[in-house]
C-alpha cells in the first residue's frame, strides 16, 4: 500500500507542462519551451574540462561526507569576494544539487508539528519538504503591488512558539523580483532562523543580490553551481549553516546521500576559479533576452509584477484572460504550442497569473510571443 506521504505529495506543474510538450513533440509539433527553469546554455569549457579530467585522474571515488575540502575552500573565498561575509569550510556541507539542502535544513530544524513560514507565492516544492519532515507550512501572502516580496510586519504576526525557520528566495522564483537591502534588514530583524535560497544569485542584471549572511548569522544559505553556471545535470548544491547545525546535517549526509559527486566537485572548483568570463557572456544575453521578454509582454496587454531583474523568469498577471491558469496554460501549449507555466503551481495567491522563462534563444522567444500574439487575437476563453 503507498504510503500517505507519497500519495499525498502534489505534483510539481511544470514538469507536467513539460511532460505534455513532449508528447507534442513527439507527433512532429514544434513547441517553444518557455516554462523550463533551467539554463539553454551548455556549462564552461573550464568546467567540462574539469570533469573529464576528474575521470581520468581517478576522483571518481567518494569525498569526504561535508564535500571537498578545497571546493569549500573556494566557496568561503567566492563568499569574501561578492559579498565580504567570512565563512569557514566546517560551516559548508557540499550536496547533490540544492533539493538534498533543503530536506537536511528542514530535517536538523523541524520535530512533527513545528512550524517554517514561507511565502505565497513561492517556490512550488517547499511545501512538500515541509510536509515531508512533518512540519507545518504557514504562508504569508505576498501581492502584486509589492513585487511578491514579504512585509516584514506580516512575517512578524506569525511567529509562535512553534516557528522555526523562514524561508526567503532573492531573486525569487517565480517572479524573478529582488528582496531590496532594507526587506532583508527587516527580516533579519525579526529574531528567528532564516533559510534563504540563494540559487539565482548572480543572475542579476539591474543592482546586485544580497545574502542574508550580511546582516545575520542566524541563517542557512542554500545556494548551488545549476543555475548561474548551467550546471543543472552536474547536481551540485551547497548550504552554509551555524556550525552546531553542521554535524547533524552531515549524519543525514552520511546516511541518506553519501556525498555530492566527486566529479562534480572537481568541476565547481573549476567553476569557481575561471568561469567568470563565460557567466558575464551569458549575463548579457540573458539581459537583452529579459529586456525584450517584459516589453513585449507589456505590448501584449499582461501587466508586469514589479521589475523583474533577476533569474530568468518574468510572471504577469494574465486575470483578464482566466482565473484558472492551469486551463490557460495548457490551452496556450495546445493551440499556441508554447509553454509556459500556470501560476497555482507557485501558491493560491498565484492563481491567475503565469510565468515565462526567457532561458531560451532570443530567437525562440520571439517566435514564442509571435505564436501568443496570433493566440490572443483568436481568444475565445477557456
Amino acid at each position: 500500500m503507498i504510503s500517505d506521504k507519497a500519495r499525498e505529495i502534489t505534483p510539481f506543474i511544470v514538469m507536467e507542462v513539460l511532460e505534455r510538450a513532449s508528447e507534442l513533440e513527439k507527433q512532429g509539433i514544434n513547441v517553444i519551451h518557455l516554462e523550463v527553469g533551467e539554463p539553454d546554455f551548455d556549462a564552461p569549457n573550464c568546467v567540462i574540462e574539469a570533469a573529464e579530467q576528474a575521470g581520468r585522474n581517478g576522483k571518481t571515488h567518494y569525498t569526504h561526507s561535508l564535500g571537498d575540502l578545497e571546493l569549500r575552500e573556494e566557496l568561503c573565498k567566492y563568499y569574501h569576494k561578492n559579498y565580504g561575509v567570512e565563512i569557514t569550510p566546517d560551516q559548508i556541507l557540499v550536496t547533490s544539487g540544492t533539493s538534498p539542502a533543503i530536506l537536511m535544513v528542514l530535517g536538523v530544524l523541524c520535530n512533527p508539528g513545528d512550524e517554517v513560514i514561507l511565502s505565497d507565492p513561492g517556490y512550488a516544492c517547499y511545501p512538500n519538504f515541509i510536509r515531508f519532515v512533518d512540519a507545518k507550512m504557514v504562508k504569508v501572502p505576498v501581492y502584486e503591488e509589492d513585487g511578491f516580496q514579504y512585509r516584514a510586519e506580516n512575517i512578524a504576526a506569525k511567529i509562535t512558539h512553534r516557528t522555526k525557520a523562514v524561508m526567503i528566495n532573492s531573486p525569487m522564483n517565480p517572479t524573478g523580483n529582488l528582496l531590496s537591502t532594507g526587506q532583508l534588514k527587516q527580516i533579519a530583524a525579526l529574531n528567528t532562523t532564516i533559510i534563504s535560497d540563494e540559487i539565482y544569485h548572480g543572475l542579476v542584471y539591474t543592482d546586485r543580490a544580497h545574502s542574508i549572511l550580511e546582516y545575520t548569522d542566524k541563517a542557512f544559505v542554500l545556494n548551488g553551481f545549476s543555475k548561474l553556471y548551467a550546471m543543472t545535470g552536474l547536481r551540485l548544491g551547497y548550504v552554509i549553516a551555524p556550525k552546531e547545525y553542521i554535524r547533524p546535517m552531515q549524519k543525514l549526509q552520511q546516511n541518506l546521500f553519501i556525498c555530492a559527486s566527486s566529479t562534480a566537485q572537481e568541476a565547481g572548483i573549476a567553476a569557481l576559479r575561471h568561469a567568470d568570463d563565460d557567466i558575464m557572456k551569458m549575463k548579457e544575453i540573458y539581459n537583452e533576452r529579459r529586456l525584450f521578454i517584459i516589453d513585449r509582454l507589456k505590448q501584449l496587454g499582461f501587466k508586469i509584477c514589479g521589475n523583474p531583474s533577476g533569474a530568468f523568469y518574468v510572471f504577469v498577471n494574465a486575470k483578464h484572460l482566466s482565473t484558472d491558469s492551469y486551463k490557460l496554460a495548457f490551452d496556450i501549449l495546445e493551440k499556441a504550442h508554447v509553454g509556459v507555466t500556470p501560476g497555482i503551481d507557485f501558491g493560491e495567491n498565484a492563481e491567475g497569473y503565469l510565468r515565462f522563462s526567457y532561458a531560451n534563444s532570443l530567437e525562440n522567444i520571439k517566435e514564442g510571443l509571435d505564436r501568443l500574439e496570433i493566440y490572443l487575437a483568436n481568444f475565445k476563453g477557456v
